[in-house]
């Protein structure tokens, strides 16, 4: 695998077990186009992973929301799912992991800007989704989508209002609520190597909740944690009620 494809990895927090996956997930259809199919090297586009990637996506983000703003009428929920998973918002967070320099692009579509255009590496990212998905499972998935997509631009939500998703402050909303301790958070692991580093958060609600989560940041694994902590409360509230 190339140095390029590895430092990706590195950047999206996740290194692939089937590799040809990665491989498809930046393969544009005019890369396709130009070469034989049975050409050493030349794998499917990534239109079909698009497919997937966009339900992968939809449904996680879906998931957030709903845990986050238990009492929001559906057509709230609609508007903030609406602005996380835009071409807009997938084109940002593509380039910040600077994607576009990955594709494998035809001729044309590299002299014509494609590693710069909007739909183009919004598709890429979606397609990089469900690659993760496919290769490590919806947990996978839902790391890289809560900390590259979510929480980058918790504050641009529409209408001002933030989009999601601070858990850490909705854990500690929520328990204030119900009269609960407030939640205490400590790194109880770290490993990897320096430029990919994985970090083990707890976080603890008195003596009878307590949740860990990985990340591969402080910030995105105490996000996760709170997540997990927010779900159980949630769950034992509605069984109490």
């Amino acid at each position: 695998m190339s140095a390029e494809l590895e430092q990706l990895e590195s950047s999206i927090g996740y290194q692939f077990r089937d590799r040809s996956l990665l491989d498809r997930a930046l393969t544009h259809k005019s890369y396709r186009f130009e070469r034989p199919a049975a050409a050493p090297g030349v794998l499917g586009d990534n239109e079909q992973l698009e497919f997937l990637g966009d339900s992968v996506l939809g449904f996680l983000v879906a998931e957030q929301l709903v845990i986050l703003y238990p009492s929001l009428p559906e057509g709230g929920l609609s508007k903030r799912k609406a602005h996380l998973v835009s071409a807009q918002r997938l084109y940002e967070a593509a380039e910040v992991l600077g994607l576009g320099r990955y594709l494998r692009l035809g001729r044309g579509e590299e002299m014509s800007g494609g590693r710069s255009k909007r739909a183009l590496l919004a598709n890429a990212y979606e397609a990089l989704i469900a690659a993760m998905y496919l290769d490590g499972g919806l947990e996978v998935s839902r790391r890289f989508i809560l900390t590259h997509v979510v929480e980058p631009f918790s504050n641009d939500g529409p209408d001002g209002e933030s989009a999601v998703s601070d858990f850490k402050s909705a854990l500690q909303e929520y328990t204030q609520k119900l009269k609960l301790p407030t939640p205490r958070y400590s790194i109880v692991k770290e490993q990897g190597p320096e430029h990919a580093k994985t970090f083990t958060v707890e976080v603890r609600v008195g003596k009878d909740v307590a949740s860990r989560a990985e990340g591969n940041s402080k910030k995105s694994a105490g996000q996760r944690a709170a997540q997990i902590a927010l779900e159980e409360l949630n769950r034992a509230h509605a069984e109490m009620g």
